[in-house]
C-alpha cells in the first residue's frame, strides 16, 4: 500500500507539472500529453536502465498510466489563463513529485538489497529524471543544473532511507519524510536557496 500510494502521488504531481510546462510553452494537445507522461515515467525508466532492470513492468502498471492520462486531461481542459499564471502551482507539484519519487526510488533499491551508493543513485535518478526529460523536451534548462537546491533533497532521502534512519515499512514515517522534503524544496524556492555559484570572468 505504501509503495502504491507513493507511486500514485508522484505520478499525479509530475503529470500536472509536465502538462503545465507544456501549456506554458504553448504546446499542442499531443505535446501536453507527451510532456506529462515523460515527467511521470521518465525517472523510473532511466533508473531501471541504469540498474539493468527491464522497463516493461513500468508500462504494465495500467492504473498509473490511466491516472497520469486523467491528470494531464484535467490540466488540459482547465482555462488556459489559469495555467499561464500557475508558476507557483507548478513549483508545488514539482516539489511533491520530487519528494514522492525520491522516496519511491530509495525504497525500490533497498528492497533489492542494494548498497547505500545504489540507494542514493536510485533516489536521485527516480526523483529528478522525469523533470530533466520534461525540461529538455520543453527546451528549458533542466532545473537541477541551476535552480534552487534540488538534487540535494533527493540525496538526503537516499541517505536517510539507505542507512535505515526511518522504517521504510512505516506509512507514518515515510509520509512524514515526504512532507519534510516537500516543505524543504518549497522553502528553497521561496527563499532562493542555492548551492554556491562560481562566477566566471574574463
Amino acid at each position: 500500500m505504501t509503495w502504491e500510494m507513493l507511486n500514485l502521488l508522484a505520478i499525479i504531481a509530475f503529470s500536472f507539472s509536465g502538462a503545465i510546462v507544456a501549456l506554458q510553452e504553448k504546446y499542442d494537445m499531443f505535446g501536453v500529453y507527451i510532456l506529462g507522461l515523460a515527467a511521470s515515467f521518465g525517472g523510473g525508466i532511466i533508473r531501471n536502465i541504469l540498474m539493468g532492470i527491464p522497463i516493461k513492468p513500468i508500462w504494465e502498471q495500467g492504473v498509473l498510466l490511466y491516472t497520469a492520462l486523467l491528470a494531464i486531461t484535467i490540466i488540459y481542459v482547465l482555462p488556459k489563463k489559469w495555467i499561464y499564471s500557475w508558476n507557483r502551482w507548478n513549483d508545488f507539484f514539482d516539489a511533491v513529485g520530487l519528494a514522492a519519487f525520491t522516496i519511491q526510488g530509495a525504497v525500490f533499491a533497498v528492497d533489492l538489497k542494494l548498497s547505500l551508493g545504489a540507494v542514493i543513485l536510485s533516489s536521485v535518478v527516480t526523483g529528478i529524471g522525469g523533470g530533466i526529460v520534461r525540461d529538455i523536451l520543453a527546451r528549458r534548462k533542466p532545473a537541477i543544473l541551476y535552480s534552487e537546491i534540488y538534487a540535494v533533497w533527493a540525496i538526503l532521502v537516499g541517505v536517510v532511507i539507505g542507512l535505515g534512519w526511518i522504517n521504510k515499512d512505516s506509512l507514518i514515517e515515510l509520509y512524514s519524510l515526504l512532507i519534510v522534503v516537500t516543505v524543504l524544496r518549497t522553502l528553497s524556492i521561496v527563499y532562493k536557496w542555492h548551492l554556491k555559484l562560481r562566477e566566471f570572468s574574463n
